[in-house]
């Protein structure tokens, strides 16, 4: 793996640190929101702009060293999502800090094992697949059109080009006037249903708008089927039968948090077991591949040239014993000596067998549904749920605490290889469309890896000493307020619950029956040839918040009226690059404004009015309205 640093070409060290130090901005950012809402961007789309503009002022840039910059940087998004699960062993009360060493090793342990198992998947899911990647895509649309733009190649380039830039120019300013609180960034309503209750929320993002437009029609219709069984069945039934605390809005959100999140898990669990079923076939012929593939074959084709197999097996053995040493370590810590060398040889195959499980399931979900709307947390409670339940099979004699401890810790080993491949296969859908060789990308994976891992334990403390999080003890923290961390709660909680013989297996048995009958809607529906009802999609509607889901099917509706009207490639390809444009400048702006709100140490720094601004709903109602109609009219106007 020579690094090529001659101008003109793919990996290159000038693209490989601009990358670097965009993922240490990038991540820091995305461990501040994520702890703070529950949600993480993608920097992969934000990270090709920035490259772009700053390469493009020296010669010899081209749209493959952009594609490595992109593909460094993604790995911000990916690996700070480590954050959903890590900060549990604070909340739980048994680190009171995060030491540099663990949470390195940790994150680059996992990391690396994310990158190695979707070298074998890129041939099942990326090469001979058909899933739409649609956040790939949009990258690759969006390296495509800065390319030719910059040649001046073509009349379509450069309006391509304006495509991108109204769509970022309208996300961004509807983002920015939502941080002024000048309009509001969601409309949300709660309201008594029979005996139970139920509520409805739209968030105005034209970013998930555009991501609805990305995914297509079969998507949006699975996922508005998930939040129909969610917010029109499961939710009111669960609250008729719930004894109601607090107001209304506050009860009938905890119903769905704490309860219908799980039947979502559980239909989750059963379509990607059944997706897996599916694509075994093309998995199992894409490792055979990998095994037999020959270096000259590799070097003819170098669009189809993995890193070679001395160095798959190198990392994959260094990765599994860095991870197994981190355990034996800490459950050696954890008072669990005399079962420390066991749970360690335990976790090589949890991680192994399980940890690759677990990268396919996330690439799938990926490539249907896109990395950053993919449900990433809901495979933490998956395998949070699995690691307590073999620690409790095993090991039950410990001390619950110290088994708990140990559980998230191991956890976190999956998620952050979960992490990783959830946004790999991405970048290598982005790296097809564009002609990158695989190999190079996956050089440039592992270092976006390295720089994320390197950033993450100093941002954790910071924040840890300045807000702390909800449900720790917190001592000593500047501000009273401390940060939700939403999913690093619900984990800690569900492997407390677990190995405390509490968990409510009814909600994700239920699910699991809800997921079985999505397949077999599904299966006629491709016997049929009907409009395919994709199961995954469906959980997603189940478990992600609405206000993150109703968007992404609105935006599937409008994309597939559009490409209706329009009928030419010219005019589609002009709708994948406008709501390529609605996802970069809403992620530019939420990179900008995390620096803000961090600088300034207070939430909105950028406010104007108060937070009870009257007119705020109906401006941003007007606001995300005629946004849409202006990019969508501009469109159709150029549809010959």
């Amino acid at each position: 793996m020579n690094l090529d640093t001659s101008p003109g070409k793919e990996l290159t060290l000038r693209g490989l640190v601009l990358g670097a130090a965009l993922t240490l901005i990038f991540c820091a950012a995305n461990i501040y929101l994520g702890l703070k809402v529950g949600l993480t961007f993608g920097t992969s789309l934000p990270a090709a702009v920035i490259s772009m503009a700053f390469l493009g002022l020296f010669a010899g840039s081209n749209i493959r060293e952009n594609n490595i910059v992109q593909t460094v940087c993604s790995s911000a998004g990916a690996m700070a999502s480590i954050i959903f699960v890590l900060p549990g062993l604070v909340i739980v009360g048994w680190w009171i800090d995060f030491p540099f060493w663990a949470c390195f090793l940790i994150t680059l342990s996992g990391g690396v094992l994310g990158v190695v198992f979707t070298i074998p998947l890129r041939h099942a899911l990326v090469t001979h697949s058909d899933l739409p990647y649609p956040e790939g895509v949009a990258g690759a649309e969006v390296l495509r059109v800065g390319s030719e733009a910059r040649e001046a190649s073509t009349p379509e380039a450069r309006e391509g080009l304006m495509a991108v830039v109204y769509g970022a120019l309208a996300s961004a300013g509807l983002a920015i006037t939502a941080a002024m609180r000048l309009v509001s960034e969601a409309a949300e309503g709660f309201f008594r249903l029979g005996a139970g209750a139920t509520g409805y929320s739209f968030s105005f993002s034209l970013a998930l708008m555009g991501a609805g437009h990305l995914v297509g029609i079969s998507v949006g219709v699975a996922m508005a089927l998930g939040i129909a069984i969610a917010w029109a069945g499961a939710v009111p039934i669960l609250a008729a039968v719930t004894p109601q605390s607090g107001e209304l809005a506050e009860f009938v959100t905890g119903v769905w948090r704490t309860q219908v999140r799980f039947i979502g898990a559980g239909a989750m669990a059963v379509a990607a077991l059944w997706s897996l079923g599916r694509t075994i076939g093309p998995i199992l012929a894409g490792l055979s591949k990998v095994a037999a593939r020959s270096v000259a074959a590799a070097i003819d084709d170098h669009t189809d040239r993995d890193i070679s197999k001395p160095w798959i097996v190198g990392l994959l053995v260094a990765a599994l014993l860095v991870a197994a040493l981190l355990v034996w370590q800490f459950a050696s810590d954890a008072g669990l000596g005399g079962s420390a060398a066991g749970i360690a040889a335990l976790s090589i195959p949890i991680m192994l067998i399980f940890g690759f499980f677990i990268a396919t399931i996330c690439g799938y979900m990926a490539g249907l549904i896109g990395s950053s709307n993919s449900p990433i947390s809901g495979v933490g409670i998956l395998a949070v749920v699995g690691c307590s339940i073999f620690l409790l099979v095993f090991f039950g004699g410990g001390a619950a605490k110290a088994l708990v401890a140990t559980a998230l810790f191991i956890t976190s080993i999956l998620f952050a290889a979960a992490c990783s491949s959830n946004d790999n296969l991405q970048d290598l859908k982005t790296g097809q469309l564009v002609g990158a060789a695989p190999w190079r990308q996956q050089v440039a994976l592992l270092v976006g890896v390295a720089a994320s891992a390197l950033v993450i334990p100093y941002v954790l403390n910071l924040l840890a000493q300045a807000y702390g999080f909800a449900g720790a003890a917190n001592l000593g923290t500047v501000t009273a307020k401390p940060l939700a961390a939403p999913q690093a709660n619900l984990i800690s909680t569900l492997a407390q619950s677990v190995i405390g013989h509490s968990l409510n297996w009814a909600l994700i048995g239920s699910g699991a029956v809800i997921g079985a009958a999505i397949v077999a809607l599904d299966e006629l529906c491709r016997w049929k040839k009907w409009l395919r009802v994709p199961p995954l999609a469906v959980g997603l509607g189940i478990y992600l918040p609405m206000s993150a889901t109703l968007p992404v099917v609105v935006g599937a509706v409008i994309g597939w009226l559009y490409n209706r009207a329009v009928r030419t490639s010219r005019a589609e390809r002009l709708g994948v690059l406008i709501a390529s444009g609605m996802i970069v400048g809403e992620s530019l702006f939420g990179v900008i404004n995390a620096g803000i709100i961090v600088a300034a140490n207070r939430d909105g720094p950028l406010a104007v009015v108060a937070a009870d601004f009257a007119f705020a709903l109906p401006l941003g109602a007007m606001g995300f309205i005629g946004l849409t109609a202006l990019l969508y009219g501009w469109l159709l106007r150029r549809r010959a």
